[in-house]
């Protein structure tokens, strides 16, 4: 499975496509795609040019986990840095 994710125009935020193809900040309310739909599906978010930027599709598992090469870059992208927990999106959660 895929999802497609990039980064918000107005803040920079990292945001995942939705199931009612809106551009959501939680991986969990991110639509999941196979296949053909996931191009078609990502084609038309790099259309979204007003919107977004950096368009791509990461690799989902039957879980509904980032997986595959780039888990490590989707998690420093969402939690970010991993020297200082004071710093980033993870400050902030706690």
């Amino acid at each position: 499975m895929k999802a497609v994710t990039g980064n918000r125009l107005t803040d920079g935020a990292v945001v995942y496509l939705s199931d009612d193809d809106l551009w959501v900040e939680t991986f969990s309310d991110a639509a999941r795609f196979q296949g053909d739909d996931a191009l078609a599906v990502l084609a038309a978010a790099q259309s979204r040019t007003g919107e977004i930027a950096d368009a791509y599709l990461i690799d989902v598992d039957d879980a509904g986990a980032i997986d595959g090469r780039a888990k490590i870059r989707e998690t420093i992208r969402t939690a970010g840095p991993t020297v200082r927990a004071d710093l980033g999106y993870q400050a902030v959660r706690r």
